[in-house]
């Protein structure tokens, strides 16, 4: 792509009208509505580390194996067309020799996604009014001012900026057991690290860490790879993702759930999923059903009931809410079938180093997890989701300087509803730096997926160059 890449220490001229803190998708959707948004010429600066655009955690992946979640027909980055990534797909040829209405209901390869979000931005560029750049660097901390916001980058190169965009994006929890961030390398491996865990595939047993969709990415991974040896998973629930359905849609009112209690809630879906089961329907459309109003659902609960549901539901609503592709599934349940896979309900209590491997210790409810060994194993804990945790120095930055605060429960950082406008330690409003998807979901809940981002992405660009 063309775009004006970096700047050097002596440019005298480092000031933009909108910088976009990361580069994943969530930041390129941003740089993407801002360009197509923008009304008078303005300069867009980008900042992001990785050489390519688009490709954060969840759309690096270079492998086949690794599917869309969500039909090809549902993801649209722009949502005013809703069709425009299936137009991509069959514009660009990515997907030969399959009728449009087959496609739309397709999981697609994830590296096509990245693909597609690049084009689009490179279209809106050549049309705009408004100039993009792209700063290879990270931005170590932000600092408002009366005029806008100060950006710092290493070697004290700084940016002054009259709004931001935070889109940091994801990043990985750390491994539960102390000791984890010494080991070799070889030997423990993160499940968005798409090349390292196929590299473990072979004849000696590997252990994942947590049963959600990463752990789902390393199995067909290690599978596509040809291991061979038998594949321990251990989490603390052991459920691991269903699977998506085709099927009939449920036409029942979902709006009467706003105003129950979580404990009515659960009951209703229950009933609901049962009442379209007895008809022939996949229970999944009832999930499909409620699910443009995630955000409603998670405002209109009491706090005590938003804690109830992170103590007591979270784990069993996410195994039916963030769904993978049958494909997938049937993949998985047929190594565990075999024996290959074998899940064990037990939390990661020790980690030991031996002549022989990986020896880990687990504490299960029954108290009957036998020392596991293994060549190597897998974090696939997932999406740090706690402020205080989170290993970004611009983060820490932000809370530490009063600048940001952590977001209700703890979840990432606090914004206003609507806007998305980042609160500051003393619960003000910061007009000058609003925050897009993952670092929202204290505020919203959903708020990591392409529905949300693309909304959100839009809304940010509109109001930063409005």
């Amino acid at each position: 792509m063309a775009y004006n890449r970096g700047m050097t220490a002596s440019d005298t001229h480092r000031q933009c009208d909108l910088a976009i803190v990361g580069g994943g998708a969530a930041g390129v959707l941003v740089a993407l509505q801002a360009l197509r948004h923008a009304e008078r010429p303005s300069r867009i600066v980008l900042f992001e580390p990785a050489s390519v655009l688009a490709e954060g955690i969840a759309y690096a992946t270079p492998w086949p194996e690794h599917l869309l979640n969500v039909p090809a027909g549902k993801m649209s980055g722009l949502p005013d067309q809703p069709a425009d990534f299936l137009d991509y797909l069959i514009d660009s040829e990515a997907i030969a020799d399959v009728p449009r209405e087959v496609l739309a209901e397709q999981f697609v390869p994830r590296r096509h996604y990245a693909a597609y979000l690049r084009q689009r931005l490179e279209q809106a560029r050549e049309r705009s009014v408004a100039v993009l750049e792209v700063v290879e660097q990270p931005v170590f901390a932000l600092v408002p001012h009366a005029q806008g916001v100060q950006l710092r980058l290493d070697d004290d190169v700084t940016w002054s900026a009259q709004r931001v965009v935070l889109a940091c994006g994801n990043s990985m929890r750390p491994l539960p057991v102390p000791g984890a961030d010494a080991l070799p390398p070889a030997q423990a491996v993160e499940a968005w690290d798409y090349d390292g865990v196929r590299v473990l595939a072979g004849d000696d047993d590997l252990a994942i860490i947590g049963s959600g969709l990463s752990m789902a990415d390393s199995v067909v991974a290690l599978a596509a790879a040809g291991h061979r040896g038998r594949i321990f998973v251990l989490s603390r629930h052991a459920l691991l993702p269903l699977p998506q359905a085709h099927g009939a849609s449920v036409t029942f009112d979902p709006q009467p759930l706003l105003a129950m209690s979580l404990r009515q809630r659960m009951r209703e879906l229950r009933a609901q999923a049962d009442a379209a089961v007895a008809r022939g329907i996949p229970w999944q459309s009832v999930m499909d059903r409620v699910r443009p109003m995630g955000q409603a659902l998670w405002l209109s609960l009491s706090e005590a009931d938003q804690r109830r549901f992170l103590r007591h539901v979270v784990r069993y609503w996410d195994v039916h809410r963030h769904r993978i592709a049958e494909s997938v599934h049937a993949q998985v349940a047929e190594l565990e079938r075999r024996g290959q896979l074998q899940r064990h309900r037990a939390r990661l209590d020790t980690l030991l180093v031996q002549e022989s491997g990986l020896q880990l210790h687990g504490r299960s409810p029954d108290g009957g997890l036998p020392p596991l060994t293994v060549g190597a194993v897998i974090n696939a804990t997932g999406v740090e989701t706690h402020a205080l945790s989170m290993r970004n120095p611009l983060i820490r930055q932000l809370l530490a300087d009063g600048h940001a605060r952590p977001g209700p429960h703890g979840l990432g950082l606090d914004t206003t509803v609507e806007e998305g406008g980042l609160i500051d330690g003393h619960g003000q409003p910061q007009p000058a730096i609003r925050v897009v998807g993952s670092l929202r979901i204290g505020t919203l809940w959903e708020s990591l997926a392409i529905p949300e981002l693309r909304v959100q992405a839009e809304q940010a660009a509109r109001r930063s160059l409005g």
